[in-house]
């Protein structure tokens, strides 16, 4: 199996983990890897498409960065997502990231609209969750479409340096050095959303974690917190 193929594979797993975990449970969202400075791979549109659950190797194909076939053949028959600038501008912003998911969670759509913030409420339930919630998950506060450059442009300047955004009344846009850690940050997200909107339909009050707590959670590391956890994820899916 070539590099390509491995990738498309992936990447296909990818948008299962996301379908089981419910962030992604239609047909609406994709994820996307750098393969290089012009190309990247990504879920695409086809005739065949059934969602983001049933995604297949088959579904992902190579495309340059303004949308065409990045090699013979890759997109016949196929097209590329509406929002592919959504993609193409946060690699073009980030030179470190190397994948994007983008993804409609309920519960994060929900949680922003009821004006809960994703803040670090929590501790050791998900440190790498609580940590990136620390350093502030920003939103981009329109709810469109991201169709062209012009509108990724924007959702890239509210996502700032952060690497997760939430997009209003949308879902939200989360980058990694590569597809496993994208995922898992949107993930956390989602996580910390649902719980939001649990505490506060109970009546209790969002409070961050305290500083002292926060200082003392550890970093168990790339293995754990990444290898360990993306195995997990593709144990769940069966």
């Amino acid at each position: 199996m070539s590099d390509l193929d491995e990738s498309r594979q992936l990447i296909a797993d990818a948008c299962r983990v996301l379908a089981a975990r419910g962030l992604a449970e239609g047909y609406l969202g994709h994820i996307s890897l750098r393969v290089d400075a012009e190309r990247l791979l990504v879920r695409c549109r086809g005739p065949q498409e059934r969602g983001l659950a049933w995604t297949t190797a088959d579904d992902v194909h190579l495309v340059t960065f303004d949308g065409e076939p990045g090699a013979a053949g890759e997109l016949k028959g196929w097209t590329p997502p509406n929002e592919l600038p959504l993609h193409t501008e946060v690699l073009r912003a980030h030179p470190d990231a190397q994948a994007v998911v983008h993804a409609h969670p309920p519960a994060v759509v929900a949680a922003d609209l009821a004006g809960l913030g994703i803040r670090p409420i929590v501790g050791a339930f998900d440190m790498p969750g609580t940590k990136l919630a620390a350093g502030g998950v920003p939103v981009y506060p329109r709810g469109v479409l991201v169709r062209d450059r012009r509108l990724a442009a924007e959702m890239v300047q509210a996502m700032g340096d952060r690497p997760v955004v939430v997009l209003r009344g949308h879902g939200l846009t989360s980058s990694g050095t590569d597809v496993p850690e994208a995922v898992l940050r949107a993930i956390s997200v989602d996580q910390i959303a649902r719980l939001s909107l649990t505490i506060a339909s109970a009546g209790g009050t969002l409070r961050d974690l305290p500083a002292e707590d926060m200082a003392e959670l550890p970093d168990l590391g790339g293995a754990f917190n990444h290898a360990t956890a993306w195995r997990h994820e593709l144990a769940r899916l069966g």
